[in-house]
């Protein structure tokens, strides 16, 4: 098994008495440019993040981005500043064009590998947003917006953990108070809003496009207060101005030899799109039983789920390459493994999982065998204390190399390792 020292530095203060944090975009999207020469980051080197772009052939790095008041208040980010900084959350890549859309000072606004910035919307001050996406023809923007009442609170009296989320549950309050979420999507050139979608009753963190569809987004339930087994994935079709559940209860499930059903109480995230657009990808764990990583196709509505060993129970994310190869920061443990024992606020989520795994690896699954060859890497020896620590492993575009965050100090920074 390779080590951590297999693993290279690919962006970061160098030491660690005196540095700044760096970090992938979200890993739902890409950070890597189609030819997988320029690396989309965020980084605080100038006291506030900013986003930057990284040559990966020559070392040099541009900011791109001119933010000066700190993190913008949003999903994940809760105690930051409301309408103002960086929305860390809403920094999405066109990889093909190398063109980043991002959220500054509630301005919604894209900028090229040139450094040229262009607004393109406001964002409602009685508004929240999330994590971003921009369609694969490079010409729609969906944020995902949610009343502001769903996080109207003070970080300082009424917030928990280092991530200073709030006591209550976000979810509940949405669903008491009637309060809604929207899909806003935008046209990238001008600026305009194309269509607004409201969902009720939704707390609205993910969207994303389908790849070959853009008229399709696959949008979620966050933290849900009940049935997180069939509430969290969701598919809205424009063209029809149809809403669909993709994951729902039922026993008819292929390549599952352990036999788990799928039920209401079943805990479920981090939905993504296979390249075709007809496959969904997710993950998470069954009441009471082990984790699973699960597959759906939306043309036969057939599901195949994984069952993973019952002591794989450390929370991971799993990522695809474009021959749907999974790569995960988490699960994966060797029989003689001590687990670090570290006090981790983040863990206090919907999740039944502790953020506690130590490995990338590849992950090959066969679907109809129920069955995944885990592949470990390396280690990636992240704290996992907060959001931006998290691994988030991805692909490079050629699938060759995983690019994946790490603090092992003081600092977050962004590492490199071989996937063939």
């Amino acid at each position: 098994m390779n080590t951590q020292m297999d693993r290279t530095l690919v962006s970061g203060c160098p030491g660690e008495e005196r540095g700044w944090n760096t970090q992938l975009l979200y890993f739902t999207g890409s950070s890597l440019s189609r030819d997988d020469k320029s690396l989309f980051l965020i980084s605080d080197r100038d006291g506030s993040p900013n986003v930057i772009v990284r040559d990966l052939a020559t070392g040099t790095e541009r900011t791109l981005t001119q933010n000066r008041n700190g993190v913008m208040k949003s999903y994940v980010y809760f105690d930051g500043n409301p309408g103002k900084g960086l929305g860390k959350a809403s920094v999405c890549l066109d990889a093909d064009r190398s063109v980043v859309y991002f959220i500054q000072d509630n301005t919604i606004g894209k900028v090229g590998i040139d450094g040229v910035v262009k607004e393109l919307a406001s964002v409602p001050s009685d508004r929240v947003t999330a994590f971003t996406h921009v369609s694969a023809d490079g010409k729609l923007l969906c944020v995902p917006m949610t009343d502001a009442r769903a996080l109207d609170y003070d970080p300082e009296t009424e917030g928990s953990g280092l991530d200073r989320r709030p006591i209550y549950n976000i979810d509940g309050r949405v669903q008491s108070e009637g309060l809604s979420s929207y899909l806003c999507v935008y046209d990238t050139a001008s600026g305009a809003l194309a269509y607004e979608k409201r969902i009720p009753l939704c707390w609205i963190t993910h969207v994303q496009f389908n790849p070959v569809d853009p008229e399709i987004i696959m949008y979620n339930h966050e933290w849900p207060s009940f049935d997180c087994g069939i509430r969290r994935i969701w598919i809205y079709d424009h063209r029809r101005d149809v809403v669909r559940q993709v994951r729902t209860e039922g026993d008819d499930t292929f390549g599952n030899p352990r036999g788990y059903a799928r039920k209401r109480g079943d805990w479920v995230c981090h939905e993504m799109w296979s390249d075709d657009g007809k496959i969904v990808i997710y993950h998470g764990g069954y009441e009471n039983e082990p984790a699973m990583v699960g597959r759906y196709d939306i043309e036969s509505g057939r599901y195949w789920e994984i069952a993973l060993p019952d002591d794989y129970n450390a929370y991971g994310h799993f990522t695809m390459d474009h021959g749907m190869n999974l790569v995960c920061d988490g699960y994966f443990k060797f029989p003689e493994d001590v687990k670090v024992v570290r006090e981790n606020s983040t863990d206090n989520g919907p999740d039944p999982h502790k953020k506690d795994g130590e490995y990338i690896s590849k992950v090959i699954p066969d679907w109809d065998r129920g069955t995944l060859n885990w592949i470990p890497l390396c280690k990636h020896s992240s704290d996992w204390l907060g959001q931006d620590a998290h691994p988030h492993p991805i692909y490079s575009h050629d699938g060759r190399n995983i690019f994946f965050n790490s603090r092992s100090g003081r600092y977050v920074k962004v590492y490199c390792v071989d996937a063939v």
